[in-house]
């Protein structure tokens, strides 16, 4: 699993080789020890700072905003996928809202994969949703095929984006009125 990229713009590069040269340990610091004199000698108390300060994804361009659309189109109103559409970029989108509802880091029998998909879907075919997660690169399944586990990997902006239309959608309709 690849690590999210923390930007880091430096207004004057002057001042930050001077910052960093000066709290520079005597000895070789250790990689959380040189993100930290890193941090602090742009202007933050310590990394996790720079992290937090780190902006939210840019929002989509046309394309994927209209990608982003054409596969909410898939789910109703409670989240349940209603249909499988045909685009394979719609379809991995689709599958990152089962992919989410999968627990990490735990091997899964087929039922219990099942479980999570038919919860998800009204059109029928949790065997169609089970081969794609791992045709997609989102499952992997042991040869056998009893044992099944979630890939770990940190979504795109767009399916970042897609997660979150969709989330807000199911929430407002759960919502009390």
């Amino acid at each position: 699993m690849s690590r999210p990229q923390t930007p880091l713009v430096i207004a004057d590069l002057s001042a930050f080789a001077t910052a960093l040269r000066q709290n520079w340990p005597d000895t070789k610091p250790g990689q959380s020890q040189t993100l930290t004199l890193i941090a602090k000698a742009a202007g933050y108390r310590n990394h996790q700072q720079l992290k937090a300060a780190t902006p939210d994804d840019p929002p989509p361009d046309k394309l994927a905003a209209k990608r982003v659309s054409d596969a909410l189109r898939a789910f109703d109103h409670a989240g349940l996928m209603t249909r499988w559409p045909q685009k394979t970029s719609l379809q991995r989108l689709c599958l990152m809202w089962f992919w989410a509802r999968l627990p990490g880091r735990k091997d899964l029998t087929e039922q219990q994969v099942n479980q999570v998909l038919k919860a998800g879907e009204t059109f029928g075919d949790h065997v169609l949703l089970r081969r794609s997660l791992i045709d997609h690169g989102l499952v992997k399944r042991a040869i056998d095929g009893r044992i099944y586990r979630k890939i770990e990997q940190r979504p795109t902006p767009e399916e970042r984006q897609f997660l979150r239309e969709l989330s807000e959608r199911t929430q407002a309709a759960s919502a009390p009125s």
